[in-house]
């Protein structure tokens, strides 16, 4: 019982059209659920798939709930998680009278870092006993890479904060060298990322996708490796599984949810762009705040072209599928005439030269456009049209 009454969680989803990632989000929540037991946990997602927010709080008040404890179930806070999910809660709130207190995004927490160093160490013991099968040598740390993968965001306090897990795993390992790229939206992208990391010399290089979850983005990062892989023999590429629900990031969670109940549930907003003048973003401080994901939301796709997992490999910037022609590409259609691509994780890309979050793209919405929309090392999505 809080002090408003029955306690509920809610986990907010971003929702994707691979329905393998939406099937691990749900397992995930279900396994929270068994942790905070006999406090009620619901889930939603904010597009592409169902259930979407609004049923997760519905469930929640048949089950006699009138004190909601949200966690945003995202790796760091960008538009989602500071303006998509609060957006989508407040109106609710507003509507129902439900009191929602909303928490922080997951970050660069110890026991994520724990994390992923788990998954690093399975990866590059798998490596080193085939180098041992091999009768060969194990490639020393020194001589080795770590590529991190995050997601990518027009907000550059999460883009950021990747750099910093990167920073973090490779002293903690003592890897020779390190560095961090994108997934999309912005800069540096895996493959032309890891074909400035080839340069570097390292002997060996492991990719490691920062990622809660399976999805279009993970399928298009083990692609990308894989063609730069192919063009580089004389490297060993090492590709680390996803955080996926290991037990440390379920302890998170939970340590999220006991912070909502605390109240204490503070973002960094000394450099967020919305309230503070970050360089290069200063056009952005004061934006309202409100979801641009209303268009899709629960839509569920009816592609069944790649069954449970889909790799994105027919979209334009995914590899082709074999034997796929430049026209065999497959299209959704959506409300307001919007055909959405795989490419960024069950969510669409900003129309060339705008921002992702923070804006919506129907008509009538603003989008403040992305200041190195121009960077030769960005997706093809963020160049201004010609003209």
């Amino acid at each position: 019982m809080g002090p408003y009454g029955p306690l509920g969680v809610l986990v907010c989803g971003h929702g994707s059209r691979n329905r393998l990632a939406v099937a691990e989000f749900a397992a995930l929540a279900q396994q929270l659920q068994q942790h905070l037991a006999p406090v009620p946990v619901e889930y939603g997602y904010l597009e592409f798939a169902r259930p979407i927010l609004r049923d997760g709080l519905e469930a929640l008040r048949a089950k006699g709930v009138s004190h909601v404890l949200a966690v945003p179930a995202m790796l760091f806070a960008a538009g989602h998680a500071k303006n998509d999910i609060p957006s989508v809660l407040n109106t609710y709130a507003a509507e129902t009278g439900l009191r929602i207190d909303y928490g922080r995004e997951l970050g660069v927490d110890l026991k994520m870092i724990q994390a992923a160093g788990a998954r690093l160490r399975t990866a590059l013991d798998a490596a080193d006993r085939c180098t041992h099968l091999a009768g060969e040598q194990s490639v020393p740390l020194h001589d080795t890479l770590l590529v991190v993968v995050g997601r990518g965001s027009s907000d550059p306090d999460a883009n950021s904060n990747v750099a910093k897990v990167t920073r973090m795993l490779v002293e903690g390992f003592g890897f020779g060298w390190g560095e961090t790229v994108y997934s999309g939206v912005t800069f540096p992208l895996v493959e032309p990322g890891l074909r400035q990391a080839v340069r570097l010399g390292y002997r060996r290089i492991v990719v490691f996708p920062y990622f809660l979850f399976s999805g279009v983005l993970v399928s298009r990062i083990r692609q990308h490796t894989q063609r730069v892989a192919a063009d580089h023999p004389a490297v060993e590429f090492v590709e680390a599984g996803y955080l996926g629900d290991h037990a440390l990031v379920l302890d998170t969670f939970q340590e999220r949810v006991a912070e909502v109940l605390r109240g204490d549930t503070d973002m960094n907003c000394s450099l967020c762009k919305y309230r503070a003048q970050v360089l290069g973003f200063e056009q952005e401080v004061g934006a309202p705040q409100h979801s641009h994901h209303h268009h899709v939301e629960g839509l569920v796709e009816s592609c069944q072209l790649c069954e449970a997992e889909c790799t994105g490999a027919c979209q334009a910037d995914g590899i082709p599928l074999p034997g796929a022609g430049a026209d065999s590409r497959h299209s959704h259609d959506h409300p307001h005439g919007i055909d959405h691509d795989h490419s960024h994780a069950g969510s669409h890309e900003p129309p060339p030269g705008t921002a992702h979050e923070h804006g919506a793209i129907q008509e009538g919405h603003h989008h403040t456009p992305y200041p190195h929309a121009d960077h030769p090392l960005g997706p093809r999505t963020l160049k201004p049209p010609r003209g």
